[in-house]
């Protein structure tokens, strides 16, 4: 098996984790978008719901305010956490491709066979 195929076949492999990790952070903006909507309402910009899921997802994902910003201690505290889940985004698909990429990996490099020199199996299949 050449390297694309095992790079393909990581991804194959991971693309339903990956796809059930990013309804959960939609479902968690979503949430968080809510919450900020009825702690900070109208006067600090969060004029509308549909506002504040762009407001909870830019900040999810740039780790940032964006362009609107809580005024409010609990809703400053509120964002913080979003920030810091965003910095775990970044990580968690990186780990389940790079998890299904060693598995891939290893499939198709260790030979179940015995060897006919010394009798063990588990060896690279080009040993």
């Amino acid at each position: 098996m050449g390297e694309a195929s095992v790079l393909m076949d990581a991804l194959n492999n991971s693309k339903r984790k990956i796809l059930v990790f990013l309804y959960t952070v939609l479902a968690v903006a979503i949430v968080f978008d809510v919450l900020m909507y009825a702690i900070e309402g109208n006067t600090s910009g969060f004029t509308s719901i549909p506002r504040s899921v762009y407001w909870s997802i830019v900040t999810l994902t740039t780790v940032g305010y964006g362009d609107i910003a809580p005024q409010s201690p609990l809703g400053q505290i509120v964002a913080s956490v979003i920030m810091i889940l965003g910095y775990g985004i970044i990580a968690v698909p990186t780990g389940i491709y790079s998890l299904e990429l060693v598995k891939s990996y290893n499939a198709c490099t260790v030979r179940n066979a015995s060897c006919p020199s010394c009798g063990e199996t588990g060896h690279d299949s080009d040993a």
